[in-house]
């Protein structure tokens, strides 16, 4: 099972207000476990960098001038993220913004199955903060190197809560898949041991009739019956 954990960073929070997004990042999961395949890209968002947006990621104008415009990325992206799940932090956010994007430069939107991590906390720690840095201090998640928001880095935070939300990385009820196939059962050594005998022996009858006589008033002989 393919899932892209995904996150992204923008010039703001609107995008009808002409806002446009400037970095992306994914991480590769396949049976819930990083896979080390990442996607990562800035982006050139053909416009200035308000200065709140700025604070929380440290993307500037004059730095993603020299990177591709989204329609030069927009196919390799696509073909990373394939048909498979997404798993987005507040994909409320995210989701619009990448479909606004496609859209715009005459691309389909994405149709991908979305999993969306904030519902997921929000349901599991109801009154608790459920942003990111949160939620990696409840899971003793190490988020030392996130001075500033970045997309892949924060999908790498991201990775590691998704696997604590849906119940830990337990890799041993895994079943690897080059364990063996099932002919291999067949292989195995299997013991001869001789059957054993069921009938009762002339001692076990002897003592089993001595255990019934020390049993006063038994039901088996009442009304006539007689032991057999």
């Amino acid at each position: 099972m393919r899932e892209i954990v995904l996150d992204t960073e923008t010039t703001g929070f609107e995008y009808k207000q002409g806002h446009r997004l400037v970095e992306i990042g994914c991480v590769e999961l396949v049976n819930h476990m990083p896979t080390g395949n990442v996607y990562h890209q800035y982006i050139n968002p053909e416009r200035d960098m308000p200065e709140g947006a700025f604070r929380v990621h440290g993307l500037s104008e004059e730095y993603l001038r020299d990177f591709p415009i989204f329609k030069e990325i927009a196919q390799e992206f696509i073909d990373f993220i394939a048909g498979d799940t997404l798993v987005i932090h507040n994909a409320g956010f995210d989701v619009p913004f990448l479909n606004w994007e496609l859209k715009q430069h005459g691309l389909a939107e994405m149709e991908n199955n979305v999993v969306d991590t904030l519902i997921m906390a929000r349901k599991q720690f109801p009154g608790s903060p459920a942003n990111l840095d949160a939620l990696c201090r409840r899971f003793t998640i190490d988020n030392s190197n996130r001075e500033k928001h970045g997309a892949l880095l924060d999908s790498e935070l991201l990775a590691e809560v998704y696997l604590e939300l849906i119940g830990g990385r337990q890799p041993g009820l895994m079943l690897a898949k080059d364990a063996g196939d099932g002919d291999d059962v067949s292989k195995v050594e299997r013991v001869f041991r001789e059957p054993r005998p069921h009938q009762a022996s002339a001692e076990e009858l002897a003592a089993h009739a001595a255990f019934l006589e020390q049993i006063k008033d038994p039901i088996w002989l009442r009304d006539g019956g007689e032991t057999t």
